[in-house]
């Protein structure tokens, strides 16, 4: 054995046992920037508890629809979407969410019915933070939009202006998007 084997062997022999590096979240920094960027949609932003949250901000709500087992709705979601008409407040889960423009992927499959995220007064998406991609082009790479036969980005209310700058929400859509983190 040469010398420098020998030494590289004694160095092998005498380090330190190996220690995993820490896990760095990436989230923390797309979710400020998903906020910010739904809030600027008109959009609004919440943490906690889902059906805390709806109780509290919908009190007022007489049929609530859900599609989440977090979220308790007082009515079925049913067959026909005109029967959409009475909805106070949708719930759905999104399967992402893209932090550059703080919208979120919603299909058939979360939905259950694609008028779900129309016809309701106010929308209510479940959102997990580790599901927020940093941008459009992660969002087209992601395995749901080969999965999908529909599907939608959705960012804030439905909003419409007239030519005099006059901002309408719920003119066409939901009057409200409310994403809570869950």
């Amino acid at each position: 054995m040469s010398s420098r084997d020998d030494m590289l062997a004694r160095v092998r022999r005498n380090q330190p046992a190996g220690v995993a590096l820490p896990e760095v979240p990436l989230f923390d920094a797309v979710v400020h920037d998903f906020r910010s960027n739904l809030e600027r949609m008109g959009g609004e932003f919440f943490e906690g508890k889902p059906a805390r949250l709806i109780a509290r901000k919908f009190s007022g709500a007489r049929v609530i629809v859900s599609t989440v087992p977090e979220v308790n709705g007082n009515r079925p979601l049913p067959q026909d979407p005109r029967d959409l008409e009475g909805v106070d407040v949708g719930v759905v889960r999104a399967r992402f969410g893209v932090a550059e423009t703080g919208s979120v992927w919603l299909s058939e499959r979360e939905l259950g019915m694609n008028a779900l995220g129309f016809l309701p007064q106010h929308l209510v998406v479940l959102l997990d933070p580790k599901a927020i991609v940093p941008n459009l082009h992660h969002a087209y790479r992601h395995p749901a939009f080969r999965e999908a036969r529909y599907a939608v980005l959705m960012t804030g209310p439905s909003a419409t202006a007239d030519i005099e700058g006059i901002l309408v929400r719920g003119a066409q859509g939901i009057r409200s998007l409310t994403v809570v983190l869950s």
